[in-house]
């Protein structure tokens, strides 16, 4: 696996981009916008998604899919509700048994689907890996130290996928359970907009330990649902990557939800922003799928009453602590 391709140059994408070339492989970046194209190929910045990190010069910017062919691996780092449409586009130009690389989190809003399932209905044949884990873009594309998750039901793919994007500061560690890897990275977009509202309304560091792990316990309960195990999602996908999304506004869904509970509208927040907080989308078809099976997931449904119901923030929040109580195991 010398010749790595990513799809997707914003934040993310760009920062994968330059930890695989800081693995020595050569490095092809796809990118929607002509001027993230240009602005890497010329100034060796991603000024639009990822300003002020200089890129490795080696990274070849391209807005054409064809030079995606030849490709020995794919991380496909589109946003979640566009991944299953890019991989169409893009398998028709790969070799049939090049390994697909899922790097966003969300679950597919329209159908209800894990990420992994779309792409095999679009990618046949292609081996299917997620990577995922506790990490913000600046940090890795600047050489940071990480750890995530790589998970690929192929062992010999997962681990050769490792051996080809693993660096002494950019640390994958191999697991078989592929929807355990997603599950975690989906819903805990979720519980860091909650966090963020808490941080929002300054209810104090308390309030939010309470919600990262009763938020934990919602992961748990949607994860079971779909043969999640355990022990993933008290790893690096799962728990890890909870942690670090609730405890600083770098991520995206956190600062959405701190905007919130300072009491800005949803709207006017998206409307500043030129990158997805996949949280607010996920919170839809995560609610949805819970209400239809019964699961408790208090967290998740306030934050749905909040974003896609408009209802009064506070008067959620106080919904929400004033529950009846329970046993913690339940």
């Amino acid at each position: 696996m010398q010749t790595i391709g990513v799809l997707g140059a914003g934040a993310w994408g760009t920062a994968l981009a330059a930890a695989a070339a800081g693995a020595g492989r050569d490095t092809i970046l796809w990118a929607r916008e002509a001027e993230v194209v240009a602005s890497v190929r010329d100034k060796h910045e991603n000024t639009l998604f990822l300003p002020g990190v200089t890129l490795d010069p080696k990274i070849r910017a391209t807005g054409d899919l064809a030079d995606m062919a030849a490709s020995d691996a794919v991380l496909i780092v589109s946003p979640a509700q566009h991944l299953r449409s890019m991989a169409a586009a893009l398998v028709k130009h790969l070799r049939p048994d090049v390994p697909l690389v899922i790097c966003s989190k969300g679950i597919e809003v329209a159908t209800g689907k894990l990420l992994s399932e779309a792409l095999e209905e679009v990618a046949p044949g292609h081996p299917v890996a997620v990577l995922s884990g506790p990490t913000f873009a600046a940090e890795v594309a600047r050489g940071m130290p990480c750890a995530l998750t790589l998970a690929a039901r192929d062992k010999v793919v997962g681990e050769a996928l490792v051996q080809a994007l693993g660096q002494p500061t950019f640390r994958p560690y191999y697991n078989h359970d592929v929807v355990g890897a997603q599950v975690g990275g989906a819903v805990k977009n979720v519980l860091a907009i909650a966090c963020g509202i808490v941080a929002g309304l300054n209810i104090g560091e308390n309030a939010k330990a309470a919600v990262i792990t009763r938020g934990l316990a919602e992961i748990m309960r949607f994860g079971a649902l779909y043969g999640a195990e355990r022990e993933t999602m008290m790893g690096l996908s799962g728990l890890g990557d909870l942690i670090l999304t609730c405890g600083s506004t770098q991520s995206r869904n956190m600062s959405l939800g701190k905007a919130i509970g300072e009491g800005r509208t949803f709207a006017d927040i998206m409307a500043e922003r030129n990158s997805v907080a996949e949280g607010a989308h996920t919170v839809e078809i995560v609610h949805k799928i819970a209400a239809e099976k019964g699961l408790s997931m208090p967290i998740t449904e306030a934050v749905y009453k909040i974003l896609k119901e408009g209802q009064d923030v506070r008067t959620v929040m106080d919904e929400l602590l004033n529950r009846p109580f329970k046993t913690e195991s339940r």
